[in-house]
C-alpha cells in the first residue's frame, strides 16, 4: 500500500491510498473498507477541528440582533470567513462587508427581531445544520427555519444557506 498526501483547495490535504496487488479483484475487495475507514477518520478530524459548532452558530444568530455597526463587523471578522457567502429568501451575499450591511438593513426593516437557535445542531465533516426561530420585540414568533452552515479549516463560517418558514 502506498499513501500520498497532496495539497488541495482551501488549505485542505488530500490523502491517496493505492493498493498494489497483482490481482485486480483482490485489490478491489479493499476499496469499500478504505472508504469506510477514511470517512471515520474524516469525522474524527472534523469533530476535533470543530469541537463546538453550536457556539459558532449561536454567535452567528446573535450578530443579527447587534445594533452597533463596529460590533457587527468585529464579530463577523471573528466567526466568519472574509469571503463568507449567505443565501436565503432575502439574501444573496458575498463577503463579510456585504453581510454586515445586510444585517444593519435587516434591523432597519425588522427592528427588534431576534434569531435564536432552536434545538441541537447537527454536524458532519464541517457542515452544520441548525434550526432557529425569529421572534419580534413582543416575544411572538415571526418565523422559523433551518440554516446549513459550512465551516472552513480555521473554524470560521464559510457559507450559510437559510430556509425560512413563516410563522
Amino acid at each position: 500500500m502506498t499513501i500520498t498526501l497532496e495539497r488541495a483547495a482551501r488549505g485542505a490535504t488530500r490523502l491517496r491510498l493505492t493498493h498494489d496487488f497483482a490481482d485486480a479483484a483482490h485489490r478491489d475487495h479493499h476499496v469499500q473498507g478504505w472508504r469506510y475507514q477514511l470517512s471515520v477518520f474524516a469525522n474524527v478530524v472534523a469533530n476535533t477541528l470543530h469541537a463546538d459548532p453550536a457556539a459558532r452558530v449561536d454567535a452567528w444568530f446573535s450578530i443579527w440582533s447587534e445594533s452597533n455597526a463596529r460590533a457587527v463587523d468585529a464579530a463577523l471578522a471573528t466567526i466568519a470567513s472574509p469571503d463568507v457567502r449567505v443565501r436565503d429568501r432575502f439574501s444573496c451575499l458575498e463577503g463579510a462587508a456585504d453581510v454586515g450591511e445586510h444585517i444593519r438593513a435587516s434591523q432597519r426593516y425588522m427592528p427588534g427581531v431576534r434569531l435564536q437557535r432552536d434545538g441541537q445542531v447537527e454536524h458532519c465533516q464541517g457542515t452544520v445544520l441548525a434550526h432557529w426561530t425569529a421572534t419580534g420585540p413582543d416575544g411572538r414568533e415571526r418565523g422559523r427555519g433551518t440554516n446549513v452552515f459550512t465551516l472552513d479549516a480555521e473554524e470560521r463560517i464559510e457559507s450559510v444557506t437559510g430556509f425560512w418558514r413563516p410563522a
